[in-house]
């Protein structure tokens, strides 16, 4: 089997970075779909949706918005990656804070606790059936629990003047500024990050694809 083509449905930079670092270099496309709408209308259909279910809900909205955004523009067929990621304090459901006081307030309620942060995968293959597509849809989320540091007042106030906090689910990073105020974890890392290498893997397998068809070939030294 020949490569596979890779679109990743982020603006994360920490997401293609980490897609990087395993040696896959996607195209990126960022949807346009609303998540607050799309989280709406689902679930005044199917009522409260669980943590995991809203990354998930999430993740499929921007993967299906792409392919729909492809198939207009006659872009070339690949596999197509949606992900998004919350995470969970007490029940609820966190995702990037709204500006620099929601995020002081975030962490005076993480600090010293547990959290878990959700990230959903959708992966949906538009190859054509010549180059080995399937027309397959996959999707799962993977759950990664995070310990906070018993961080005080100035160390956050510290924190949330970077900007950082502003832009990532859950006001914090397990790969840049934020990494010192976290204790430790329970699952994947890269998942934390925002995107699951292992459950990438299997669900490539999934479609038949084996990972290393991901990766791109490198120049001879």
């Amino acid at each position: 089997m020949g490569p596979a083509s890779l679109v990743l449905a982020s603006a994360s930079p920490a997401r293609l970075a980490t897609l990087r670092s395993a040696g896959v270099e996607p195209t990126v496309q960022v949807s346009s779909v609303d998540e607050n709408a799309a989280l709406a209308a689902a679930e005044a259909i199917h009522g409260p949706l669980s943590p995991a279910d809203v990354a998930l809900l999430l993740a499929r909205a921007k993967a299906e918005d792409v392919v729909r955004a492809r198939t207009d523009g006659d872009e070339p067929e690949c596999l197509v990656l949606g992900c998004d990621s919350v995470l969970e304090l007490d029940g609820e459901i966190h995702g990037k804070p709204a500006d620099a006081a929601e995020a002081t307030a975030r962490w005076q309620r993480m600090r010293g606790r547990s959290g878990v942060l959700h990230t959903g995968h959708w992966l949906v293959d538009d190859r054509d059936p010549d180059d080995g597509g399937t027309s397959g849809v996959v999707g799962a989320t993977a759950s990664t629990t995070v310990h906070f540091a018993n961080i005080d007042d100035d160390e956050i106030a510290a924190y949330v003047a970077t900007g950082e906090p502003l832009h990532v689910a859950g006001a914090f990073t397990l790969d840049g500024l934020g990494a010192p105020y976290v204790r430790a974890i329970e699952g994947d890392p890269s998942n934390v990050v925002g995107v699951s290498l292992p459950l990438l893997r299997d669900l490539l397998a999934e479609l038949g694809v084996p990972w290393h068809t991901l990766r791109t070939p490198k120049e001879p030294v």
